[in-house]
Protein backbone atom coordinates (compact mmCIF):
# COMPACT_ATOMS: atom_id res chain seq x y z
CA UNK A 1 0.00 0.00 0.00
CA UNK A 2 1.33 3.45 -0.96
CA UNK A 3 -0.32 6.77 -0.68
CA UNK A 4 0.97 10.45 -1.82
CA UNK A 5 -0.73 13.27 -0.21
CA UNK A 6 -0.07 16.34 -2.72
CA UNK A 7 0.11 19.98 -1.67
CA UNK A 8 -0.54 19.73 1.90
CA UNK A 9 0.78 22.59 4.60
CA UNK A 10 3.74 21.17 6.60
CA UNK A 11 5.83 23.88 8.65
CA UNK A 12 4.58 26.88 6.81
CA UNK A 13 5.33 25.43 3.06
CA UNK A 14 3.02 23.49 0.87
CA UNK A 15 4.46 20.14 -0.09
CA UNK A 16 3.66 16.23 -0.78
CA UNK A 17 4.94 13.17 1.65
CA UNK A 18 4.95 9.88 -0.35
CA UNK A 19 4.31 6.78 2.57
CA UNK A 20 5.04 3.35 1.43
CA UNK A 21 3.89 0.39 3.37
CA UNK A 22 4.09 1.68 7.27
CA UNK A 23 6.39 4.54 6.81
CA UNK A 24 7.21 8.07 5.62
CA UNK A 25 9.43 7.63 2.36
CA UNK A 26 9.68 10.87 0.29
CA UNK A 27 9.05 14.66 1.83
CA UNK A 28 9.33 17.14 -1.44
CA UNK A 29 7.98 19.49 -3.51
CA UNK A 30 5.87 18.21 -6.77
CA UNK A 31 7.11 14.62 -6.30
CA UNK A 32 6.82 12.50 -9.74
CA UNK A 33 6.05 8.99 -7.98
CA UNK A 34 3.45 6.68 -8.29
CA UNK A 35 0.97 5.74 -5.45
CA UNK A 36 -1.93 3.16 -5.11
CA UNK A 37 -4.27 6.05 -3.26
CA UNK A 38 -3.44 9.93 -4.02
CA UNK A 39 -5.32 12.36 -1.38
CA UNK A 40 -5.39 16.01 -2.19
CA UNK A 41 -3.80 18.07 0.56
CA UNK A 42 -5.44 21.07 -0.70
CA UNK A 43 -6.44 23.87 2.28
CA UNK A 44 -5.32 20.92 4.86
CA UNK A 45 -2.31 21.19 6.92
CA UNK A 46 -0.15 18.02 8.04
CA UNK A 47 0.77 17.19 11.38
CA UNK A 48 1.54 13.71 12.94
CA UNK A 49 -0.55 11.77 15.16
CA UNK A 50 -0.84 12.25 18.55
CA UNK A 51 -0.01 10.11 20.98
CA UNK A 52 -2.25 9.96 24.04
CA UNK A 53 -0.03 8.66 26.57
CA UNK A 54 -2.47 7.84 29.61
CA UNK A 55 -6.06 6.30 28.78
CA UNK A 56 -8.33 3.62 30.39
CA UNK A 57 -10.05 3.32 26.91
CA UNK A 58 -12.96 1.54 27.86
CA UNK A 59 -14.47 3.83 30.25
CA UNK A 60 -16.05 5.40 27.44
CA UNK A 61 -19.13 3.25 29.01
CA UNK A 62 -19.22 5.55 32.09
CA UNK A 63 -18.51 8.76 30.39
CA UNK A 64 -21.19 11.40 32.26
CA UNK A 65 -21.60 8.49 35.66
CA UNK A 66 -20.58 9.77 38.81
CA UNK A 67 -19.84 13.28 37.82
CA UNK A 68 -19.00 16.10 40.24
CA UNK A 69 -17.04 13.40 42.97
CA UNK A 70 -14.21 13.54 44.46
CA UNK A 71 -11.18 11.11 43.78
CA UNK A 72 -11.62 8.22 46.09
CA UNK A 73 -15.71 8.45 46.61
CA UNK A 74 -16.03 8.29 42.74
CA UNK A 75 -13.69 5.08 42.82
CA UNK A 76 -15.46 3.74 45.94
CA UNK A 77 -18.91 4.52 45.02
CA UNK A 78 -19.51 4.67 41.07
CA UNK A 79 -16.57 2.96 39.61
CA UNK A 80 -15.07 -0.03 40.97
CA UNK A 81 -18.89 -1.68 42.29
CA UNK A 82 -19.56 -1.12 38.01
CA UNK A 83 -16.52 -2.49 37.09
CA UNK A 84 -16.54 -5.48 38.42
CA UNK A 85 -19.69 -5.94 36.69
CA UNK A 86 -17.77 -5.50 32.58
CA UNK A 87 -18.37 -8.17 30.56
CA UNK A 88 -15.19 -8.88 27.76
CA UNK A 89 -18.22 -7.66 25.33
CA UNK A 90 -18.82 -4.49 27.72
CA UNK A 91 -14.94 -3.89 27.31
CA UNK A 92 -14.24 -5.00 23.61
CA UNK A 93 -16.91 -2.11 23.14
CA UNK A 94 -16.54 0.43 25.26
CA UNK A 95 -12.36 0.32 23.64
CA UNK A 96 -14.27 0.34 19.98
CA UNK A 97 -15.89 3.59 20.70
CA UNK A 98 -12.74 4.92 22.58
CA UNK A 99 -10.44 3.91 19.19
CA UNK A 100 -13.26 5.89 17.28
CA UNK A 101 -13.21 8.54 19.13
CA UNK A 102 -9.38 8.92 19.19
CA UNK A 103 -9.40 8.52 15.51
CA UNK A 104 -11.86 11.06 14.94
CA UNK A 105 -10.01 13.90 16.94
CA UNK A 106 -6.42 12.72 15.67
CA UNK A 107 -4.61 10.07 17.83
CA UNK A 108 -3.05 7.62 16.34
CA UNK A 109 -1.14 6.08 19.45
CA UNK A 110 -2.74 5.37 22.73
CA UNK A 111 -0.89 4.08 26.48
CA UNK A 112 -4.40 1.99 28.33
CA UNK A 113 -4.18 0.91 31.54
CA UNK A 114 -8.04 -1.45 32.02
CA UNK A 115 -9.07 -4.77 32.78
CA UNK A 116 -9.92 -7.21 30.09
CA UNK A 117 -6.41 -6.62 28.19
CA UNK A 118 -7.57 -8.75 25.18
CA UNK A 119 -10.83 -7.42 24.63
CA UNK A 120 -9.02 -3.87 23.86
CA UNK A 121 -6.57 -5.73 21.47
CA UNK A 122 -9.64 -6.98 19.95
CA UNK A 123 -11.23 -3.88 19.76
CA UNK A 124 -7.89 -1.74 18.46
CA UNK A 125 -6.65 -4.65 15.77
CA UNK A 126 -9.68 -4.29 14.52
CA UNK A 127 -9.92 -0.38 14.81
CA UNK A 128 -5.93 0.13 13.30
CA UNK A 129 -4.62 2.38 15.83
CA UNK A 130 -1.62 1.34 17.49
CA UNK A 131 -1.37 0.76 21.77
CA UNK A 132 0.55 -0.19 24.36
CA UNK A 133 -1.62 -2.02 26.78
CA UNK A 134 -0.72 -2.67 30.46
CA UNK A 135 -2.05 -5.63 32.20
CA UNK A 136 -3.30 -4.24 34.89
CA UNK A 137 -1.92 -5.06 38.22
CA UNK A 138 -3.64 -4.71 42.19
CA UNK A 139 -3.03 -7.13 45.34
CA UNK A 140 -4.27 -4.68 47.83
CA UNK A 141 -1.10 -6.10 49.78
CA UNK A 142 -2.62 -9.78 49.75
CA UNK A 143 0.00 -12.46 49.00
CA UNK A 144 -2.79 -14.71 47.38
CA UNK A 145 -3.88 -11.52 45.16
CA UNK A 146 -0.36 -10.78 43.87
CA UNK A 147 0.71 -14.25 42.61
CA UNK A 148 -2.51 -14.20 40.99
CA UNK A 149 -1.24 -10.47 39.23
CA UNK A 150 2.09 -12.37 38.19
CA UNK A 151 0.65 -15.10 36.49
CA UNK A 152 -1.94 -13.36 34.63
CA UNK A 153 0.49 -10.73 33.42
CA UNK A 154 2.81 -13.87 32.56
CA UNK A 155 0.34 -15.20 30.68
CA UNK A 156 -0.84 -11.75 28.79
CA UNK A 157 2.71 -11.29 27.69
CA UNK A 158 2.82 -14.39 25.97
CA UNK A 159 -1.04 -13.72 24.56
CA UNK A 160 0.27 -10.31 22.88
CA UNK A 161 2.14 -12.03 20.28
CA UNK A 162 -0.86 -13.01 18.37
CA UNK A 163 -1.62 -9.79 17.61
CA UNK A 164 0.10 -7.13 14.79
CA UNK A 165 2.88 -5.52 16.12
CA UNK A 166 0.88 -2.31 16.15
CA UNK A 167 -0.09 -4.14 20.14
CA UNK A 168 2.34 -3.85 22.17
CA UNK A 169 2.13 -5.06 26.16
CA UNK A 170 3.24 -3.26 28.85
CA UNK A 171 2.75 -4.03 32.91
CA UNK A 172 0.64 -1.78 34.61
CA UNK A 173 0.47 -1.83 38.68
CA UNK A 174 -2.37 0.50 39.11
CA UNK A 175 -0.73 3.09 42.38
CA UNK A 176 1.14 2.56 45.16
CA UNK A 177 -2.15 2.50 48.11
CA UNK A 178 -3.42 -0.53 45.70
CA UNK A 179 -0.31 -2.65 44.96
CA UNK A 180 2.12 -3.83 47.19
CA UNK A 181 6.21 -3.10 47.63
CA UNK A 182 6.68 -6.71 47.34
CA UNK A 183 4.90 -6.67 43.93
CA UNK A 184 6.09 -3.63 42.55
CA UNK A 185 9.54 -5.15 42.67
CA UNK A 186 8.65 -8.38 41.69
CA UNK A 187 7.33 -6.07 38.63
CA UNK A 188 10.37 -4.03 37.82
CA UNK A 189 12.00 -7.05 37.67
CA UNK A 190 9.95 -8.80 35.32
CA UNK A 191 9.80 -5.22 32.94
CA UNK A 192 13.71 -5.74 33.23
CA UNK A 193 13.39 -9.38 32.04
CA UNK A 194 11.15 -8.75 28.93
CA UNK A 195 12.16 -5.52 28.12
CA UNK A 196 9.29 -3.33 28.36
CA UNK A 197 7.35 -0.52 30.24
CA UNK A 198 5.89 0.10 33.71
CA UNK A 199 2.33 2.07 34.16
CA UNK A 200 1.75 3.51 37.10
CA UNK A 201 -0.21 5.86 38.39
CA UNK A 202 1.51 8.15 41.14
CA UNK A 203 1.36 11.41 43.03
CA UNK A 204 -2.09 12.32 41.98
CA UNK A 205 -3.52 13.97 44.80
CA UNK A 206 -2.50 15.17 48.17
CA UNK A 207 -4.24 12.54 49.96
CA UNK A 208 -2.23 9.65 48.01
CA UNK A 209 1.27 11.79 49.41
CA UNK A 210 0.23 12.02 52.91
CA UNK A 211 -0.90 8.34 52.92
CA UNK A 212 2.39 7.45 51.68
CA UNK A 213 4.29 9.07 54.44
CA UNK A 214 2.41 7.78 56.82
CA UNK A 215 2.23 4.38 55.69
CA UNK A 216 5.93 4.13 54.09
CA UNK A 217 7.68 7.08 55.43
CA UNK A 218 8.23 8.44 52.41
CA UNK A 219 6.80 10.35 49.69
CA UNK A 220 5.50 8.33 46.60
CA UNK A 221 8.97 9.31 44.48
CA UNK A 222 11.13 8.63 47.51
CA UNK A 223 9.38 5.41 48.11
CA UNK A 224 10.08 4.41 44.83
CA UNK A 225 12.98 4.98 44.72
CA UNK A 226 13.89 2.76 48.05
CA UNK A 227 12.22 0.24 46.55
CA UNK A 228 14.67 0.58 43.41
CA UNK A 229 11.94 1.25 41.04
CA UNK A 230 12.71 4.23 38.98
CA UNK A 231 14.16 3.36 35.05
CA UNK A 232 13.79 4.34 31.99
CA UNK A 233 11.04 2.06 31.94
CA UNK A 234 8.59 3.08 34.19
CA UNK A 235 6.20 6.39 32.71
CA UNK A 236 4.11 7.36 35.46
CA UNK A 237 0.80 9.16 35.48
CA UNK A 238 0.12 12.25 37.10
CA UNK A 239 2.91 13.48 39.03
CA UNK A 240 1.18 16.57 40.38
CA UNK A 241 2.58 16.44 43.81
CA UNK A 242 6.87 16.15 43.13
CA UNK A 243 9.03 18.74 44.62
CA UNK A 244 12.20 19.42 42.65
CA UNK A 245 15.20 16.74 44.44
CA UNK A 246 11.91 14.48 43.05
CA UNK A 247 12.67 15.95 39.41
CA UNK A 248 15.87 15.23 39.89
CA UNK A 249 15.20 12.04 40.88
CA UNK A 250 13.18 11.16 37.79
CA UNK A 251 15.58 12.72 35.63
CA UNK A 252 18.42 10.81 36.80
CA UNK A 253 16.57 7.41 36.28
CA UNK A 254 15.12 8.45 33.09
CA UNK A 255 11.51 8.18 34.31
CA UNK A 256 8.94 9.72 31.87
CA UNK A 257 6.02 11.42 33.15
CA UNK A 258 2.59 11.95 31.98
CA UNK A 259 0.73 15.13 32.34
CA UNK A 260 -3.40 14.51 32.21
CA UNK A 261 -4.89 18.40 32.88
CA UNK A 262 -8.65 17.15 32.09
CA UNK A 263 -8.98 14.62 34.85
CA UNK A 264 -6.70 16.69 37.34
CA UNK A 265 -8.97 19.84 37.08
CA UNK A 266 -12.68 17.87 36.97
CA UNK A 267 -11.56 15.54 40.27
CA UNK A 268 -9.82 17.98 41.99
CA UNK A 269 -7.18 16.74 42.23
CA UNK A 270 -4.65 19.63 41.82
CA UNK A 271 -3.52 22.25 39.12
CA UNK A 272 0.25 22.93 39.74
CA UNK A 273 1.68 20.04 37.51
CA UNK A 274 5.71 21.35 36.78
CA UNK A 275 5.69 20.83 33.24
CA UNK A 276 8.81 23.26 32.79
CA UNK A 277 10.81 21.99 35.64
CA UNK A 278 10.51 18.57 34.34
CA UNK A 279 11.51 19.64 31.15
CA UNK A 280 14.42 21.58 32.18
CA UNK A 281 15.72 18.92 34.15
CA UNK A 282 15.55 16.63 31.17
CA UNK A 283 12.23 14.39 32.36
CA UNK A 284 10.08 13.83 28.59
CA UNK A 285 6.47 14.68 29.75
CA UNK A 286 4.14 13.76 27.76
CA UNK A 287 0.45 14.52 27.31
CA UNK A 288 -3.05 12.55 27.90
CA UNK A 289 -6.62 12.50 28.55
CA UNK A 290 -7.26 10.07 31.67
CA UNK A 291 -10.06 8.16 30.61
CA UNK A 292 -13.49 9.05 29.84
CA UNK A 293 -14.79 8.80 33.07
CA UNK A 294 -12.73 11.57 34.90
CA UNK A 295 -12.35 13.66 31.73
CA UNK A 296 -15.35 13.21 29.34
CA UNK A 297 -13.35 12.99 26.40
CA UNK A 298 -10.23 11.70 24.64
CA UNK A 299 -9.31 14.90 22.57
CA UNK A 300 -5.74 15.56 22.77
CA UNK A 301 -6.26 19.05 20.78
CA UNK A 302 -8.54 20.27 23.78
CA UNK A 303 -5.97 18.35 26.01
CA UNK A 304 -3.16 20.46 24.27
CA UNK A 305 -5.11 23.52 25.39
CA UNK A 306 -6.22 22.88 28.84
CA UNK A 307 -2.74 21.75 29.60
CA UNK A 308 -1.24 25.08 28.25
CA UNK A 309 -3.37 27.34 29.80
CA UNK A 310 -3.55 25.80 33.38
CA UNK A 311 -0.08 26.22 33.20
CA UNK A 312 0.23 29.58 32.36
CA UNK A 313 -3.00 30.45 35.44
CA UNK A 314 -1.38 28.68 38.26
CA UNK A 315 1.97 30.88 37.25
CA UNK A 316 0.58 33.76 36.40
CA UNK A 317 3.28 33.85 33.30
CA UNK A 318 1.22 34.20 30.16
CA UNK A 319 5.01 32.60 28.81
CA UNK A 320 4.73 29.62 30.20
CA UNK A 321 3.98 26.05 28.75
CA UNK A 322 3.66 27.58 25.34
CA UNK A 323 1.81 25.99 22.26
CA UNK A 324 4.81 24.75 20.30
CA UNK A 325 6.11 22.89 23.48
CA UNK A 326 2.88 21.34 24.09
CA UNK A 327 2.23 20.63 20.83
CA UNK A 328 5.65 18.66 21.04
CA UNK A 329 4.53 16.74 24.19
CA UNK A 330 1.42 15.72 22.35
CA UNK A 331 3.36 13.91 19.55
CA UNK A 332 6.71 13.58 19.36
CA UNK A 333 7.62 13.53 23.34
CA UNK A 334 4.31 11.03 23.44
CA UNK A 335 6.19 8.41 20.97
CA UNK A 336 9.78 8.50 22.61
CA UNK A 337 8.05 7.58 26.05
CA UNK A 338 6.80 4.35 24.92
CA UNK A 339 9.84 3.68 22.50
CA UNK A 340 7.83 4.54 18.85
CA UNK A 341 9.57 6.33 16.09
CA UNK A 342 6.72 8.45 15.13
CA UNK A 343 5.43 11.85 16.19
CA UNK A 344 7.60 13.62 13.42
CA UNK A 345 7.07 14.09 9.78
CA UNK A 346 10.00 12.82 8.62
CA UNK A 347 11.44 10.41 5.93
CA UNK A 348 11.72 6.44 7.69
CA UNK A 349 9.53 7.72 10.39
CA UNK A 350 6.24 5.50 10.63
CA UNK A 351 3.06 6.70 8.54
CA UNK A 352 0.91 7.71 11.64
CA UNK A 353 -0.68 11.03 10.54
CA UNK A 354 -3.45 13.57 10.57
CA UNK A 355 -4.78 15.97 7.65
CA UNK A 356 -6.30 19.21 9.59
CA UNK A 357 -9.13 21.04 7.85
CA UNK A 358 -7.61 24.41 7.29
CA UNK A 359 -11.35 25.49 5.78
CA UNK A 360 -12.87 26.16 8.94
CA UNK A 361 -13.21 29.31 11.62
CA UNK A 362 -10.71 28.12 13.75
CA UNK A 363 -8.07 28.88 11.27
CA UNK A 364 -9.09 31.71 9.78
CA UNK A 365 -7.31 33.93 9.81
CA UNK A 366 -3.54 31.59 9.82
CA UNK A 367 -1.39 33.61 11.61
CA UNK A 368 0.57 30.43 13.19
CA UNK A 369 -0.97 27.10 12.55
CA UNK A 370 0.26 25.51 15.63
CA UNK A 371 -1.40 28.35 18.09
CA UNK A 372 -4.30 28.14 15.84
CA UNK A 373 -4.24 24.29 16.59
CA UNK A 374 -3.93 24.53 20.33
CA UNK A 375 -5.86 27.49 21.37
CA UNK A 376 -8.57 27.80 18.95
CA UNK A 377 -9.52 24.35 17.72
CA UNK A 378 -10.38 20.92 18.62
CA UNK A 379 -10.39 17.52 17.47
CA UNK A 380 -13.52 18.06 14.99
CA UNK A 381 -10.85 19.97 12.89
CA UNK A 382 -8.99 16.72 11.57
CA UNK A 383 -10.18 15.48 8.32
CA UNK A 384 -8.07 12.52 8.08
CA UNK A 385 -6.20 9.88 10.01
CA UNK A 386 -3.06 7.60 8.61
CA UNK A 387 -1.94 5.01 10.63
CA UNK A 388 0.66 2.49 10.07
CA UNK A 389 0.53 3.56 6.53
CA UNK A 390 -3.06 2.81 6.11
CA UNK A 391 -5.94 5.05 6.04
CA UNK A 392 -8.59 4.94 9.19
CA UNK A 393 -10.58 8.07 8.39
CA UNK A 394 -11.08 10.46 5.40
CA UNK A 395 -13.49 13.27 5.10
CA UNK A 396 -14.09 12.65 8.83
CA UNK A 397 -15.97 9.60 8.27
CA UNK A 398 -14.75 6.19 10.02
CA UNK A 399 -16.28 2.88 8.86
CA UNK A 400 -18.86 1.60 11.08
CA UNK A 401 -19.15 4.04 13.50
CA UNK A 402 -22.83 4.21 13.90
CA UNK A 403 -22.90 0.62 15.20
CA UNK A 404 -20.34 1.46 17.17
CA UNK A 405 -22.14 3.63 19.02
CA UNK A 406 -25.36 2.36 19.32
CA UNK A 407 -23.81 -1.02 20.85
CA UNK A 408 -21.67 1.13 23.47
CA UNK A 409 -24.61 3.09 24.53
CA UNK A 410 -26.61 -0.13 25.02
CA UNK A 411 -24.64 -1.66 27.00
CA UNK A 412 -22.96 1.28 28.96
CA UNK A 413 -26.92 1.45 29.82
CA UNK A 414 -27.38 -2.27 30.84
CA UNK A 415 -24.05 -2.09 33.21
CA UNK A 416 -25.23 0.80 35.24
CA UNK A 417 -29.07 -0.29 35.35
CA UNK A 418 -30.52 2.41 33.37
CA UNK A 419 -33.17 1.88 31.21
Amino acid sequence: MSILIKGVLLNDAVTDVYIEKKEIKQIGTDLQVQADQVIDGKRKALIPGMVNAHTHAAMTLFRGFGDDMPLMPWLEQKIWPNEAKLTREDVYWGAKLACLEMIKSGTTTFFDMYHKFEATADAVEEMGLRTLLSGACFDHFKPELAERSKRENERLIAETDKYSERIQYSVGPHAIYTVSGELLQWIHGFAAEHSVPIHLHLAETEGEVQDSVKQFGLTPVRYLHKLGLLSPRLIIAHGLYIDDDEISMLADHGVKVVHNPASNMKLASGIQFKFSEMRKAGVTVALGTDGCSSSNNLDMIEAMKLASLLGKAWRKDPEAVPAGEIFQAATEAGASAIGLKAGRIAEGYLADLCLVDLHIPAFTPNHNFISNLVYAANGSCVDTVICNGKILMQDKKVPGEDEIMEQTARLAYKLVGKA
